[in-house]
């Protein structure tokens, strides 16, 4: 783990909400050019779009569905400032509201795209660039229709998460029972290296005042669980782990811009945005205000992915504010 302050998170991370128009266009206002962009529409019932720098853009995989890579418009190219969408109904139906994602690929930022073809072979272990040892990885079969396999550290080496999927976590000889080092990760049998299947993975490792990757335990109290993260956080996907029938619940600083937060989206199900108050973010973490079993069930198990808006203390000792 690096213990070097990114005292500008919005370098590498940023969320942009737009209005569909049905015009092929620019979208700007991301910050820098993004490698992976990551569309939802708000206001209705559609897919999530995942594009990234190294599949090329159009090439979509959605964390919704179990079902191969395939072609949409949502992103047709990446831009110095952001991104390019068509004017089809993926990303930019008339009158629709979006919201992207968007990271920049960096092992500054502790983020690594990795692309790799199955061998069949068992065990094996496939390099990445981090230079750090990864605390979350995403993987998905870009050829065929399969579950999107997530190790995180909160969950340890012999279990896995299914993004597209409400499960608990599950017992796995995926990582091959191996935790990932500063240069390479391991994989065991399953659904991550069938031969000649293409894979995609997405490899994150925590920053300083940028990222955090961690779990806690709920109180089922009305005064949640706090959350330290180190940073203000800018986005957050928490998932319970001890338990089955929960979602992966998304949050972020743009489509909410004051406490309490309510608009959530789901990165397992094609719903719209709907709201429910249930987290603050505060200038160094996470505030739980509610006992739902989404978030905050006694003695459950919950796993999160962070980013920050701002560190709660750059390396300077300038001090973050309060939203």
């Amino acid at each position: 783990m690096s213990y070097t302050t990114i005292d500008k998170p919005t370098d590498y991370f940023n969320t942009v909400l737009y209005t569909g128009n049905a015009t092929s266009r620019s979208i700007t206002g991301v910050g820098f050019q993004p490698d992976f962009v990551w569309n939802k529409t708000r206001s209705a019932g559609q897919n999530h779009f995942l594009y990234d720098s190294v599949r090329g853009a159009q090439k979509d995989i959605r964390s919704n569905q179990t079902g191969a890579e395939g072609t949409s418009d949502a992103v047709t190219a990446f831009n110095s400032d952001g991104f390019s969408v068509g004017s089809g109904n993926d990303g930019n139906e008339n009158s629709q509201t979006y919201v992207n994602w968007n990271w920049k690929e960096t092992a500054t930022a502790g983020f690594d795209i990795v692309s790799y073809t199955g061998n069949g072979s068992h065990p094996r272990t496939i390099s990445h660039s981090l230079s750090a040892v990864p605390q979350m990885i995403i993987i998905k079969d870009r050829d065929q229709g399969t579950d999107w396999f997530v190790y995180h550290q909160g969950i340890d080496n012999t279990h896995c998460l299914l993004l597209n999927a409400t499960n608990a976590k599950i017992s796995t000889d995926v990582w091959n029972d191996t935790t990932p080092t500063s240069s390479v990760f391991s994989l065991g049998t399953g659904d991550v290296n069938t031969n000649n299947i293409k894979y995609i993975a997405y490899c994150f490792a925590e920053k300083k005042g940028y990222s955090k990757f961690g779990s806690y335990t709920g109180n089922g109290n009305a005064d949640g669980t706090f959350i330290y993260t180190g940073f203000k956080p800018a986005f957050v996907i928490i998932k319970q782990s001890s338990a089955s029938g929960n979602q992966w619940n998304i949050y972020d600083n743009k489509r909410n811009t004051f406490n309490v937060m309510d608009k959530f989206l789901l990165a397992n199900s094609d719903q719209a945005e709907a709201s429910y108050s249930v987290i603050d973010f505060v200038s160094n973490g996470i505030k739980l205000r509610n006992t739902a079993s989404n978030f905050n069930t006694s003695g459950s198990t919950y796993i999160y992915m962070c980013f920050a808006e701002s560190p709660f203390v750059t390396s300077a000792g300038i001090p973050t504010t309060a939203r």
